[in-house]
């Protein structure tokens, strides 16, 4: 897999994200509009049944006396309501009749005229109070009516609703990120102790002729030099081999020096950096020598890992990568500087995500692998402490002490 593969994967996978928020806000949108158009309907249908009342008391009070059957009022319309209603006369003070409206039996005859008004002005709110007149000149009297209890539950259902979908989405949400990073974690060991594995025998081999070598040249002490050279590496190459094989159990930590495996690190670089064709200074800044609980290996294998990343992004002939240790009260911080063309703010969040890298070659796992490292095995923080655009980048690595 190449970076562009890389690449196109991540861009399927933000247009697929893309795609399924877009669903859900249409199912969510289709949910509230649906909820919406039943309490309109209600709603329409309470305020007919409102009219109705009042249209039934306006009949009543114009009919002559003896005259008509007042069945259909009391027995149809009045036993349709099951919304609250409050019928007042036409100064609004006095209250002429009442239903649905739940009043405490126990309380005084001043507390419920007041509780009774209270109610009146939250129902003319929603409702415009309906007038109910004789022969459409005389007032006499208003219906004031609020909402059914289906109705009021109807409007709070959207929000129910929305947050049972809201933590099914974070409850699921987090059972896939779950599972990802599972997968993720398997596919890393996996990868790395296949790795080891592969490169297990050759340098076994590999070592085993060199020793054949160091006996057929012994007389010749250049012969000897550049083979002592080749077995320096032949010997890094089996660390780097015991590295990957220590991906995903338990590493073995102890107190160690900080400054002494930075050292070690600059040591191995600075014989080799000059091979690159450029000139590239490595210091140490600190002279402090603080010890931490670690896996020296896998510490060592972040630090090149930032070396190498310093390294690549210093695009000059020359540059300077420096490393300070500051010894604070609960933990150590190790700042590795370069002066290198520094990240693109628009680029900083991605820098430890697996698969982005802005080189033509790698595959993007180098400071993956290092926050994994730091974070997983060492409990600690890898961070972008500072960077400036063509002035150079500072990470920050923080161990608990």
């Amino acid at each position: 897999m190449d970076r562009s593969s890389i690449g196109g994967t991540i861009s399927t996978s933000g247009r697929i994200k893309i795609i399924l928020l877009i669903f859900a806000f249409l199912i969510i949108a289709g949910i509230l509009w649906y909820t919406y158009d039943i309490v309109e309907r209600l709603h329409a249908r309470e305020q007919q049944v409102a009219g109705m009342y009042a249209k039934s008391l306006e009949y009543i009070a114009n009919a002559k006396v003896g005259e008509g059957d007042y069945s259909f009022v009391f027995g149809e319309v009045v036993n349709a309501i099951d919304f609250p209603m409050i019928e007042t006369d036409p100064s609004g003070m006095e209250i002429k009749n009442t239903r649905n409206v739940p009043i405490d039996s126990s309380m005084e005859e001043a507390n419920r005229t007041e509780y009774l008004h209270g109610l009146i002005a939250d129902m003319d709110m929603i409702h415009r109070p309906i007038i109910v007149s004789y022969q459409d000149s005389i007032i006499l009297s208003f219906v004031h009516y609020g909402e059914s209890p289906l109705i009021t539950q109807l409007r709070r259902l959207p929000f129910v609703e929305l947050t049972v979908v809201a933590v099914f989405i974070l409850i699921g949400y987090i059972s896939f990120s779950y599972i990802k990073r599972s997968e993720q974690s398997n596919i890393w060991v996996g990868m790395a102790r296949e790795t080891a594995h592969q490169l297990g025998t050759p340098i076994s081999s590999l070592l085993g002729w060199m020793e054949l070598l160091r006996e057929q040249s012994s007389a010749d002490r250049k012969a000897t030099e550049t083979l002592h050279e080749i077995e320096n590496d032949l010997l890094r190459l089996q660390k780097i081999a015991e590295r990957f094989s220590k991906i995903g159990s338990k590493p073995d930590v102890r107190n160690e020096d900080v400054a002494d495996v930075i050292f070690h690190v600059i040591q191995y670089f600075q014989r080799r950096i000059p091979h690159t064709g450029k000139k590239v200074s490595l210091s140490l800044t600190s002279d402090i020598h603080p010890t931490v609980r670690m896996n020296r290996e896998l510490f060592e294998w972040v630090i090149e890992n930032l070396t190498k990343n310093a390294l690549d992004a210093i695009e000059t002939e020359a540059g300077s990568i420096t490393y300070a240790v500051i010894d604070r009260d609960s933990h150590v911080d190790i700042d590795v500087t370069d002066t290198g063309k520094g990240i693109d703010p628009k680029h900083r969040k991605d820098v430890f995500r697996p698969g982005f890298s802005t080189k033509k070659r790698g595959w993007g796992l180098g400071l993956s692998l290092a926050k994994r490292i730091i974070e997983s095995y060492h409990r600690g923080r890898l961070y972008v402490k500072e960077s400036r655009p063509g002035m150079g980048t500072t990470f920050r690595i923080r161990l608990r002490k």
